[in-house]
């Protein structure tokens, strides 16, 4: 079974294409400024991600955020961790390291550090939103199900912190160049985006209990820095995107070679896939169970009418 994809009806409030507009990036990382009086206290950020703490993409998070006056810790993986999804540790022990002020990097997956992030440095004291990313490359359709960026998210909801899930990337392979240059737009729209749910919340939660926001930025112009055609409410295309063959190596160690290609399918009306291929941003709603509509517990209930252990 998918994960939900539910609340489209306040995606569509969020996400307008008033949003798809982005401001000159900032490149280098600058204190969070003190409240002024009466000023409510800046947004607290956990921010992880699944390429490790030291990617480009969540350094230039970590600069954006800050810059734009949110309160941003780094709790990340201290190694790769791309398609480790929402796996945690079972180990009876981890290596955590503190290599700098606001900076944590846990010898784990994204989930193990937004774990060790909600009970140890930020201690119980819960962070407004936790930002996945940006990450290298997108995280659509079937990818978001095995994505670390996404699982890192997930790890956040499953404890009940608002979460983002936040991916920079087009429909192909990700051009090393184009991908990072197009970073910098991902997260001047991310800004735009916290600050349109800070400014819907008011005092209250950033988005519903259990409700997060995975996020797909296109990679638009040939040098990636240009500006994305819209923002649309989306929900995960259900088809693969990856085909992956498997040839027996024929020298009897029964080793299989393993070869990966982009496989698109059409690409499903309304979603992820759809949006970033027209160079538009996905903001797709997902939460963290696995939960499927009503109807469909309505159809398992059918299904095993009558059947006895």
């Amino acid at each position: 079974m998918r994960r939900k994809r539910v609340l489209p009806p306040a995606l569509l409030i969020l996400c307008t294409t008033a949003l798809a507009g982005t401001a000159p990036a900032v490149a280098s990382p600058v204190a969070a400024p003190a409240p002024a009086p009466g000023r409510a206290a800046p947004l607290r950020i956990l921010l992880t991600n699944d390429d490790g703490y030291q990617a480009p993409g969540i350094r230039k998070a970590f600069d954006r955020l800050t810059a734009a006056g949110y309160d941003v810790t780094i709790v990340a993986p201290l190694t790769n961790q791309s398609g480790t999804g929402t796996k945690v540790t079972s180990a009876a022990a981890i290596a955590v390291r503190h290599p700098e002020p606001k900076v944590w990097a846990v010898d784990g997956t994204p989930g193990d550090s937004v774990a060790f992030g909600l009970s140890e440095v930020f201690d119980g004291h819960a962070p407004d939103l936790v930002v996945s990313g940006t990450n290298f490359g997108p995280n659509l359709a079937a990818l978001a199900t095995h994505s670390g960026t996404v699982g890192g998210a997930v790890a956040a909801l499953e404890s009940g912190v608002p979460a983002i899930a936040l991916s920079t990337g087009g429909v192909t392979v990700p051009d090393p160049v184009t991908t990072v240059n197009a970073m910098d737009p991902t997260l001047d729209f991310a800004v735009k985006l916290i600050e349109r749910l800070r400014s819907r919340a008011r005092s209250g939660p950033l988005l519903p209990e259990g409700v997060g926001l995975n996020v797909n930025h296109p990679v638009v112009g040939s040098d990636g820095k240009g500006t994305a055609a819209g923002v649309s409410a989306t929900f995960q295309d259900p088809q693969q995107v990856l085909a992956t063959d498997f040839t027996d190596s024929g020298d009897g160690t029964g080793t299989w070679k393993v070869d990966v290609k982009v496989d698109l399918r059409p690409a499903a009306r309304g979603g992820d896939i759809e949006a970033v291929a027209a160079g538009r941003i996905s903001v797709s709603p997902m939460n963290a169970d696995w939960n499927t509509a009503a109807l469909d517990r309505v159809r398992a209930a059918a299904l095993i009418a009558g059947l006895r252990p």
